[in-house]
């Protein structure tokens, strides 16, 4: 399957996402959220068989702009008039709630453990369309609630409640976690930091994602500089 790679990049420097840094809220019109944009269409005509509605976005390694891009990615998918649900599933290191300023008493892992409601724990957002479910307390056993009857029901019910729900989950070469949503999800989206992540690293990645049966969708990299007068876009394999 030809996968699709995006580079988010500004002519002639390398550009780096700020940590939780929401552009294509707050600057919409910039390059950087036009390539969000260009992701987001990859991401819709990459499964034109099946019904694309849950995707969860994952990296090799710690640090490599993955929850930055998912928060992003959410908002954009929200601008086209989807009601989007972004879910933050990392249950080791949540962001989420930082990213989007708001409060993360009660979110995922209080649904797992059936002490609340999707509908009393999802929050908005200061974007139209976009909904939050935060992680939630950091539970002992992360891993065991993201493989549970409770989180694939929730994932049911999410799809029958937003027309496209997004996961941000824990690196893949880190814990089990992102195996195990990759199972449950419809596809998977990969960032890669360019000139941070090794080769190794993302190729042991792919390996163990798709051992998973995961349906790797394409790469995002990040942190890419342009030295030609080249597209940010392009194909490969």
């Amino acid at each position: 399957m030809k996968q699709e790679v995006i580079q988010l990049a500004r002519k002639d420097k390398v550009f780096r996402l700020s940590n939780r840094s929401l552009i294509s809220l707050t600057n919409s019109k910039s390059s950087i959220a036009e390539q969000f944009r260009t992701v987001r269409t990859s991401i819709q005509f990459s499964s034109v068989d099946t019904d694309l509605r849950s995707v969860v976005v994952t990296s090799p390694n710690p640090g490599e702009g993955k929850s930055t891009i998912t928060a992003n990615l959410a908002v954009v998918f929200a601008q086209q008039g989807k009601r989007v649900l972004l879910i933050d599933s990392d249950l080791r290191k949540p962001t989420v709630h930082y990213t989007f300023h708001i409060e993360n008493h009660i979110g995922l892992t209080n649904i797992l453990t059936r002490q609340a409601t999707l509908e009393k724990a999802v929050k908005t957002t200061r974007q139209e369309n976009l909904w939050v479910l935060t992680s939630g307390p950091i539970p002992p056993n992360p891993s065991e609630l993201l493989g549970s009857k409770a989180m694939n029901a929730l994932l049911e019910k999410a799809k029958n409640e937003y027309d496209f729900v997004i996961l941000d989950s824990p690196p893949v070469l880190a814990v089990t976690d992102a195996q195990i949503l990759s199972n449950l999800t419809d596809g998977t989206v990969l960032v890669i930091s360019s000139g941070n992540t090794k080769t190794d690293s993302a190729k042991k990645t792919k390996e163990l994602l798709e051992s998973a049966k995961a349906k790797i969708l394409g790469v995002v990299l990040n942190n890419k500089k342009e030295q030609d007068n080249s597209y940010y876009y392009y194909g490969g394999k």
